[in-house]
């Protein structure tokens, strides 16, 4: 997972200072997620698979297809 998070922050060109400004977080903060020493909470999964038009189970390496899935409709 954790390589995945840096590969796609490296393929837009984003430091990990920038990723973590975007996230409203610091470097420090974000490097973690990469290095997996902290566990990423659900709220920033999403927004990191949002960010990098993928879906949750991209970024958890549950498959390989990078396409999001197609959003829900609402009632």
């Amino acid at each position: 997972m954790y390589s995945r998070l840096k590969d796609l922050r490296v393929a837009k060109d984003l430091s990990q200072t920038e990723m973590g400004k975007i996230l409203g977080m610091s470097q420090t903060g974000y490097s973690k997620y990469e290095t997996g020493e902290n566990d990423i909470p659900t709220t920033i999964l999403i927004e990191l698979a949002d960010y990098h038009n993928t879906s949750v189970d991209y970024l958890l390496n549950l498959t390989d297809v990078k396409a999001p899935y197609p959003k829900a409709k609402t009632r």
